[in-house]
């Protein structure tokens, strides 16, 4: 059956296209870089939640514009102009720096109803980042097609990092 044949490769192809975007790098680096925002919060204004929320959502903002800027004048594209296709790849594909700040500023967000001060909230924070970083590898490893070993020394790594992230808090006494 020649068509089986074709729809088989077909889908195969599929999948290997869709592993080869499944790019979650700005998620991870997104968690990563919310963590040191929140470590680096040491000194807010008089409304410190507000603050963490738009410093957290803001600069993921920031460092998405950043890397869609980099993706589209960086060497690979300096020969040509993107078009509206490529501008809106290249914004796709960094989302998720954006997406990996927005779990820790809705905890800052709602770490009253919790009855947390403003270290709780620092704290739960920091977690929910670190956490989001630990998933982001586990999901980008998974749909990789890595091996549950593979997936497992990502998500090591990537709590070692943020438990490193973590340390320096400690040491700084925030």
């Amino acid at each position: 059956m020649p068509g089986t044949r074709n729809a088989a490769a077909d889908r195969a192809a599929r999948t290997t296209e869709r592993r080869a975007r499944a790019d979650y790098t700005g998620g991870v680096y997104g968690s990563m870089l919310a963590a040191s925002v929140i470590v680096g919060a040491g000194a807010l204004g008089s409304f410190p939640r507000l603050e963490l929320v738009l410093l957290l959502l803001l600069t993921g903002g920031v460092f998405w514009i950043a890397h869609v800027h980099a993706q589209l004048f960086g060497a690979r594209l300096a020969q040509r102009s993107p078009d509206r296709r490529v501008v809106l790849r290249a914004c796709r594909e960094e989302w998720p720096i954006v997406k990996a700040a927005v779990p820790p500023a809705v905890a800052v967000a709602v770490s009253p109803l919790l009855g947390l001060g403003l270290q709780g909230a620092l704290w739960l924070a920091l977690s929910v980042a670190v956490a989001g970083q630990v998933g982001w590898s586990m999901a980008a490893a998974r749909r990789a097609g890595a091996s549950r070993r593979l997936m497992a020394a990502s998500a090591s790594v990537n709590l070692l990092l943020g438990l490193l992230i973590i340390a320096f808090k400690i040491w700084l006494k925030h």
